[in-house]
């Protein structure tokens, strides 16, 4: 039977890789990706908090985050299109162009 322990424990590696992921990747891509995956591990976190105490914020403040990664990934995949027609290179540790 699955309880929120596992469900928990499950959001721990995935959060893990995902900041494997970022600490880890030069390409501006796959960090975007490992930062939504630490959100989905907070999102699944906050989806068995809620199913553990029967209350409907976790699902609401799941819901706020999804809204705020959509925002993330529009605004970065603006950034990376950006740096990609000005510089064609999305390697993090070369990118100095957002630089005063």
């Amino acid at each position: 039977m699955l309880t929120p322990t596992h469900v928990m424990l499950f959001s721990l590696v995935l959060f893990g890789i995902g900041i494997v992921g970022v600490l880890t990747r030069r390409n501006a891509i796959l960090v975007l990706m490992s930062i939504e995956l630490m959100f989905n591990a907070a999102n699944l976190n906050f989806v068995a908090f809620s199913w553990a105490m029967p209350e409907i914020a976790g699902q609401v403040f799941a819901v706020f985050t999804i809204c705020v990664a959509a925002g993330e990934v529009a605004i970065g995949l603006a950034i990376l299109i950006a740096l990609v027609r000005n510089r064609e290179n999305i390697h993090i540790d070369e990118v100095n162009l957002l630089k005063w």
